[in-house]
């Protein structure tokens, strides 16, 4: 798990670290005159320990940290911003943690029924846990990226495209394309599983392309055009069939012609023609009787 440490100021240590540097610089220009031995020694002791000083002071801005170790043993992880002093003896390891966005490329996959489809979305991550993504895996921004592209084709696995097949899907049922904010629930939630082992907290996931493979993408626009035909057509019939019934009734009711069976069944055909034709009717007038 990860441990936040709080080191001291490194404002001390740079400055004794630049005197004791400046005071190596002294006696080294001190070596030719009496005592040159004594000299040497304390310039390079002065010298010795400013360096040393100087490596453990470390610069942490906004949104970055440092994680330490100890001859392989996590110490702790700095988030805390300024000029910090900790021990020399500490390998530092820089991390962000600033959000950062990925754009999956664009994936073809199968959906739910077996359909090829292209799709891509657009993540916003960043690192929670500097321990877990130091330690737990190899490379967590490969890591991140693999997973996500994994969590994109599993989504498109497990969810129809649209309900063009009627037959096995129902109009309840969760779709790719009239999913919406569900969808993007759904792989956020996914994409937070999947990266938690590696200390990555996803802010938002959002579907960004979206289509049917460019090899069906002619078949099923065909498709969609003759679905809204048909469902065009039925409505008109719908009405036909509602405005003919009216007609006969009203006829029949108010006693304008009485018609036999036979005629009843001319006058309706005559009028589902005018009624459901995508040209207007040209009528032939009768000059003789309704028989003849």
């Amino acid at each position: 798990m990860e441990k936040i440490v709080k080191p001291m100021s490194g404002f001390f240590a740079l400055l004794l670290g630049i005197i004791l540097l400046i005071v190596a610089g002294y006696f080294f220009a001190q070596t030719g005159e009496p005592g040159t031995a004594r000299s040497i020694t304390i310039a390079i002791l002065s010298l010795l320990t400013g360096f040393f000083l100087l490596l453990g002071i470390i610069v942490v801005t906004p949104n970055y940290s440092r994680v330490l170790t100890f001859f392989g043993k996590y110490v702790g992880t700095v988030k805390e911003n300024g000029l910090l002093f900790v021990n020399p003896l500490y390998t530092k390891q820089k991390f962000s943690l600033r959000a950062e966005n990925l754009e999956s490329a664009k994936l073809k996959v199968n959906d739910k029924l077996g359909n090829p489809i292209e799709i891509a979305a657009v993540i916003v991550w960043q690192v929670k846990d500097t321990y877990k993504a130091a330690f737990e895996v190899a490379g967590y921004s490969q890591y991140v990226k693999i997973q996500s592209e994994a969590a994109v084709r599993h989504l498109a696995n497990t969810c129809p495209y649209d309900h063009m097949d009627a037959d096995h899907v129902s109009q309840t049922t969760l779709t790719l394309r009239d999913g919406g904010e569900k969808v993007n629930q759904m792989l956020e939630a996914e994409l937070n599983e999947r990266l938690a082992p590696a200390g990555i907290h996803v802010m938002e996931a959002r579907i960004s392309h979206l289509a049917y493979s460019p090899e069906i993408a002619g078949a099923m626009l065909q498709r969609q055009q003759a679905s809204a035909i048909v469902a065009a057509r039925t409505k008109i019939v719908e009405g036909a069939v509602g405005m003919v019934e009216m007609a006969l009734e009203q006829l029949s009711a108010k006693g304008v012609v009485h018609l036999d069976e036979e005629r009843k069944a001319a006058m309706v055909s005559n009028l589902m023609v005018v009624l459901c034709g995508e040209r207007g009717a040209t009528p032939v007038l009768n000059a003789g009787t309704l028989y003849n």
